[in-house]
């Protein structure tokens, strides 16, 4: 019997020869899409791979003038500590090459005006929090920032906060959509961190688990 956790991509027209990650058949726990190919399966970790897409379309917006911002119909109010608003406050010109406005919003807060359009409804506090943490780090004796000499590491937290959550449903549409975006995008074998965002299991090596060969 067919695990509830496990659902079919019946719906889905691809043909599973014609990519070569194939076509999304199921969701399992919703962290790992089960795609086919002409001759085996693989197994993407939805968040590690969107993490990585999102990670490459903000690199490519920095490096052509800035990542696109989204403008907030109402400012997010985030406090923070004294330490944390300053290091941010001393970086306005940077953070907006990254797609995030924010101003001072009294002595301990700021108010978020845009955001990267990529990362869409992000936790603001957290993401303000993480970027603090990383200018706070890049500080030397004279109070300089350099977040730019952390490149890797601020794309990764950004991109981090905006990508497919573990335990999100995904629709076949939207796994075969995923697939289509990872075999475009460079890099998309591994993660930010690493890891790998895919692996490929042959059809053969499948049959031998069952002694069919």
């Amino acid at each position: 019997v067919p695990s509830a956790d496990m659902r079919g991509g019946a719906a889905s027209e691809e043909a599973p020869e014609a990519y070569p990650l194939g076509a999304a058949r199921a969701q399992v726990q919703d962290t790992f899409i089960i795609a086919q190919t002409g001759d085996a399966l693989v197994i993407v970790d939805q968040h590690a791979a969107h993490e990585r897409l999102v990670y490459e379309r903000l690199k490519s917006g920095l490096e052509n003038g800035g990542v696109a911002r989204q403008l907030l119909l109402i400012p997010d109010i985030v406090e923070l500590a004294p330490e944390a608003i300053d290091s941010l406050l001393g970086a306005l010109g940077e953070l907006e090459q990254f797609g995030l406005v924010i101003e001072s919003f009294g002595p301990q807060a700021v108010a978020v005006r845009e955001v990267p359009a990529l990362l869409g409804t992000c936790d603001t506090r957290t993401l303000l929090t993480d970027l603090a943490g990383i200018l706070l780090e890049a500080e030397d004796g004279s109070g300089a920032r350099a977040l730019r000499d952390r490149l890797d590491h601020v794309l990764s937290t950004m991109a981090c906060h905006g990508s497919v959550r573990a335990g999100r449903r995904l629709t076949p549409q939207e796994m075969n959509a995923l697939l289509r975006d990872m075999e475009k995008t460079p890099f998309s074998g591994q993660c930010n961190h690493g890891r790998p965002t895919y692996v490929e299991l042959k059809l053969t090596d499948i049959e031998k688990l069952f002694q069919r060969r």
